[in-house]
């Protein structure tokens, strides 16, 4: 009796071990994100900061070059496309009174959006809380950038700690592992920022060139959704599209043609050649994955949809599947794979 009283008693501690365990990992699943995001971002540095380490550069100097390029790049499209983009909403909302037909209706429905928002003297406690929620959107970032740079500096510490708990005929395996992961996040992330800027430029040139109403702010926003696969692409489409109807159907129909050829060249051509096979998934896998962290997290967990996928993948096909890590072909943009060098 004392003993079978012992085991319930032991079972049940787990099991409320397990679940306290999970409900406070769910109530940090903001901090959570962040890390990943932060660890994401690290994988998709470090090469870079590897490099100009062996160029004599220290690893500190090379992250805060990093954090620098990235400052002047947001600092020189906002300076270049900014004001435009206002001009264009003004030129929106202006259009909208005289407008008829579609035209008008689609512009009329943007001004009415517009008009909605608070008044000046109207915005004393919105303000505050937009204040607010600006402060904690800053304190986010930079608590994934300064995350993300330690990781940097600490992640072979880490990678030695965790393999040295581990039997020593595993060890290797999870290092190349880990490095397998690292290397896919840095690589997807590297790939994603060159398709946005890429599809973003494409798009502005060839809606401007078919005399597409707002061009610049819907080739911006067709180059930002790109991050969320197969529905941001349609979504951009169908926003040309609709706004190419205000104008004239040729206008529509070009636009429609320009996105088409835009994502063909990108399926056929760019990703093969600059992601390559970085993440492993399949579209449906990618799409479902997608999906799920919208209705489990928000519709913002999408961002890391993709990426988380990818860990989950690469443990699968090691853990389950059997598959030597060291083997794997190791994706490459912008960088080289130093990682697979070292182990090869």
């Amino acid at each position: 009796m004392s003993e079978t009283a012992r085991r319930t008693f032991v079972a049940s501690a787990v099991v409320l071990a397990v679940v306290v365990g999970a409900l406070a990992l769910w109530k940090l699943k903001i901090l959570l994100a962040l890390l990943f995001l932060a660890f994401t971002i690290a994988a998709a540095m470090r090469p870079g900061v590897d490099a100009l380490k062996r160029r004599g550069i220290p690893r500190g100097v090379g992250i805060l070059l990093h954090y620098a390029t990235l400052a002047l790049l947001v600092g020189l499209l906002l300076w270049a496309v900014v004001p435009r983009a206002v001009h264009q909403v003004q030129d929106a909302i202006g259009g909208s009174e005289n407008a008829t037909g579609l035209k008008g209706d689609v512009l009329g429905w943007i001004e009415g959006r517009l008009d909605r928002l608070p008044r000046p003297e109207e915005l004393v406690d919105p303000a505050l809380e937009a204040t607010l929620l600006g402060f904690e959107i800053a304190v986010g970032i930079l608590f994934v950038l300064a995350c993300a740079g330690y990781w940097i500096f600490e992640r072979d510490d880490a990678v030695r700690f965790v393999t040295s708990l581990l039997p020593r005929k595993r060890r290797k395996l999870v290092r190349d592992t880990w490095d397998l992961i690292d290397l896919k996040l840095g690589a997807y992330v590297r790939g994603q920022a060159l398709l946005i800027v890429l599809v973003a430029t494409v798009l502005s040139a060839c809606f401007w060139a078919i005399g597409l109403p707002f061009w610049l702010l819907i080739a911006i926003f067709a180059g930002i959704v790109e991050i969320i696969p197969v529905i941001g692409p349609l979504t951009a489409g169908a926003l040309a599209v609709g706004v190419g109807l205000t104008e004239s159907v040729e206008v529509a129909l070009a636009a429609g043609a320009a996105v088409l050829v835009v994502r063909l060249l990108e399926d056929y051509f760019v990703i093969p050649r600059v992601l390559g096979d970085a993440v492993g998934l399949s579209p449906l896998v990618v799409l479902v994955s997608v999906a799920a962290a919208a209705l489990l997290f928000g519709e913002l967990a999408v961002l890391l949809a993709i990426p988380l996928a990818a860990v989950l993948a690469t443990l699968f096909d090691v853990i389950v599947r059997d598959k030597d890590p060291a083997q794997e072909d190791v994706p490459t943009v912008l960088f080289p794979a130093q990682d697979a060098e070292t182990r090869t």
